[in-house]
């Protein structure tokens, strides 16, 4: 299934064509005729500390939280609804396959709004912080992006970093979140339906 998700990423998945690695994890494809059109993966919560931020819980107490990290289908095969479909449906079987407490997704503002979390009924809590990258300037002048480690004495520049827009839907009323609930963002919806299909 991890070559099947790759197929479609590399193809309709910006961060893909940005020369960005995915996590594997709870892998779902969506096929037409045999052919795979779509794809979700849920993994565990990139950042951990981000669950202390949301719900005061510590590394040890993060079970049962999940991160939509990837979503995408082919846009020649859209029809309407598909996409939040398909979105629901894959949370329905991920809840049957795992335990699932709530699953927190991030729509990059430069892209698209998180037209499709809003449409099925994920929960908006602002924009991420801002926050900074160093980029290391490579032999041929060109840059890439400083994945972890010192930046001391490494020949690059600072680069602003794109704010997320932060969408939740929480499935245990145990959990109360500690962000701050804020309207929906407003977007061109004509160029967030051409996003939201090959975007996610």
């Amino acid at each position: 299934m991890r070559e099947d998700a790759k197929e479609i990423l590399d193809k309709f998945h910006y961060l893909s064509h940005q020369g960005f690695s995915f996590r594997s994890g709870f892998n779902y494809g969506l096929f037409l005729n045999g052919e795979i059109i779509g794809v979700t993966i849920y993994h565990t919560l990139s950042v951990p500390e981000t669950a202390k931020g949301c719900f005061g819980l510590e590394r040890n107490q993060q079970q049962g939280l999940y991160e939509l990290g990837r979503l995408a289908l082919n846009p020649d095969c859209y029809e309407k609804n598909l996409t939040s479909w398909f979105l629901s449906r894959t949370i329905k079987i991920l809840k049957k396959d795992t335990t699932v407490k709530a699953i927190l997704s991030y729509a990059d503002s430069e892209f698209h709004n998180g037209y499709i979390y809003q449409a099925t009924n994920f929960t908006y809590y602002g924009l991420t912080a801002p926050k900074v990258d160093f980029w290391i300037r490579q032999v041929d002048c060109t840059y890439i992006k400083h994945q972890r480690g010192k930046t001391k004495g490494l020949l690059g520049e600072w680069r602003p970093r794109t704010r997320k827009h932060r969408y939740l839907i929480v499935f245990d009323k145990k959990l109360k979140c500690l962000w701050k609930q804020e309207p929906y963002p407003k977007g061109n919806n004509k160029s967030d339906y051409n996003t939201r299909v090959k975007l996610l």
